[in-house]
Parts: structure tokens; sequence; C-alpha cells
């Protein structure tokens, strides 16, 4: 079981987002297990942390907010 977000904030139509997927860390641990997964959705972001890597996780989803914020004046993350 892990915690699911909502990166919610507004993007712009022309919006690609292969800039911040290409700096995302691996999701796949040592192990073999999903450490993280994530969707690129209407709203902004899915994120999906499986508690496996706190540390890589949280790095990736660190990237996802930056990126929104980068791009809109405002985010609302909302754990599901």
């Amino acid at each position: 079981m892990g915690k699911d977000y909502q990166i919610e904030w507004k993007k712009p139509a022309s919006y690609n987002p292969s800039k911040v997927l290409r700096k995302l860390p691996s999701p796949i641990s040592s192990q073999m297990t999903e450490i993280y997964n994530y969707s690129v959705e209407d709203y902004g972001f899915y994120f999906l942390d499986n508690l496996v890597d706190p540390t890589v996780a949280g790095h990736a989803m660190k990237l996802f907010v930056d990126e929104a914020l980068a791009l809109s004046e405002s985010v609302k993350i909302t754990e599901l």
C-alpha cells in the first residue's frame, strides 16, 4: 500500500511533459520493486509513492511540484 497524490495546476494548452520526465530517477529499486509511479492528467500530475524508498520518491515528487510551480501561479497537492 502506498500514498497517492494529486498535483493540481493549470497546465498551458501546449504543455509537453517530456522535459520533467527525462529528469526523473528510476522508479525501480535494486530489489526490482516499484518505488513510485505517476501519470500526466488533465488536472496536472498523479503521483503514487509505494513507500519503498522515500529519498527517490521524494525527489521525483519534488520534480513534479517544481515543474508545476514553474508554469503556474499556484499548485494544489491533495493526498488521496
